[in-house]
């Protein structure tokens, strides 16, 4: 019998990480009482992300935190800017760094751009399941991870959530990984990415998410890999006929900031904290929710076939010891410390 990941696990939820240095770093009487957030002066902070209105890291992640944060009454304001309004990921996370955009949620493989270790965070098969990801989260391997981010980077993260497991779809059941051979599969163009096709045995193809569905219809594509709340809302069931439920890769979402947190004073940051740690929850309740309601529908439906019966075993063996072949450094440093975690 092949094993199954409990991808609606509420263990998945991931406590907000702690702000690096967060006594030393900006929370301290003397940013207090200087130009910043200080002296009961209004901040506004811009929030960026690239997800539709009505995706869970948007109703539930971004307008959590802008909610609860406005709620507090600690003199910040926050105004979102979805959809990719100012600019796709590479371009966000430029601008983080820079402080033209002061909080961003990106996917833990294109933060790699900046900082390579932490695009592992969605290494195919990293982690055996939702509980998994939580521990790692928790431990002081991954809090340094976050540490050296934030040091490499400049970059602080708030907290950090799953948005479900990816899954791959098809015009063919995909059951083992000798089902990839042949198959044209989308893939997003990150490194990690790329590296998880090839260790998976797919070949890769890279087209923009904009244009997946019309890639699939037209059949440039065979197949393509996306967590069940992206599938449903690109509407693929209506070109392809299969849902291979191989949870082969946990899609992490991290809450960044710029250094403009360093302006904010100590009431000011414990409103954001808690804001994101409420999103946290939040997104993870929603993503559960959604794929739940999401698969009765695909199965009572017949639209298409979910295909339940996934080697996830034997993907995992294979894909496993292929990206310790691949990874270098410190990337493998920090895959073997994800996988170190394992129960």
């Amino acid at each position: 019998m092949s094993k199954r990941y409990n991808t609606l696990s509420k263990a998945a939820v991931l406590a907000a990480l702690p702000i690096l240095g967060l006594t030393a770093c900006g929370g301290g009487d003397e940013e207090a009482s200087g130009d910043g957030g200080g002296g009961g002066e209004s901040v506004e902070l811009t929030l960026a992300h690239s997800y539709n209105d009505d995706q869970p890291q948007a109703r539930c992640g971004a307008d959590v935190i802008k909610e609860e944060v406005e709620a507090a009454d600690v003199g910040l304001t926050i105004e979102i800017y979805g959809s990719s309004q100012l600019g796709g990921d590479a371009d966000r996370i430029a601008s983080v760094a820079s402080g033209d955009v002061d909080i961003d949620i990106q996917g833990a493989s294109a933060l790699g751009a900046v900082y390579e270790p932490i695009s592992v965070l969605d290494a195919a098969y990293a982690f055996d399941d939702a509980d998994h990801l939580a521990r790692f989260m928790e431990s002081e391997e991954g809090q340094q991870v976050v540490d050296d981010f934030a040091e490499s980077a400049g970059i602080q993260t708030l907290g950090a959530w799953s948005a479900g497991a990816r899954h791959f779809t098809s015009n063919e059941p995909i059951s083992s990984p000798e089902d990839l051979s042949g198959m044209q599969i989308r893939f997003p163009g990150s490194p990690q990415f790329l590296m998880n096709a090839e260790a998976m045995g797919a070949d890769a193809v890279e087209v923009a998410y904009e244009e997946l569905y019309l890639s699939l219809q037209q059949g440039a594509v065979d197949g393509q890999e996306n967590p069940i709340t992206n599938i449903e809302s690109e509407n693929l069931n209506e070109v392809q006929d299969y849902l291979n439920l191989s949870s082969h890769q946990l899609n992490t979402n991290l809450v960044i900031m710029s250094e403009r947190w360093n302006e904010l004073d100590e009431d000011q940051q414990e409103a954001l904290n808690s804001a994101v740690e409420s999103a946290v929850t939040e997104v993870t309740d929603c993503v559960a929710t959604d794929e739940e309601e999401t698969l009765a529908e695909w199965r009572d439906g017949g639209e298409w076939e979910v295909n339940d019966d996934v080697d996830v075993e034997a993907f995992q063996e294979q894909t496993v010891a292929n990206l310790e072949e691949a990874l270098e450094g410190d990337s493998l440093a920090t895959f073997e410390a994800i996988r170190s975690t394992s129960e």
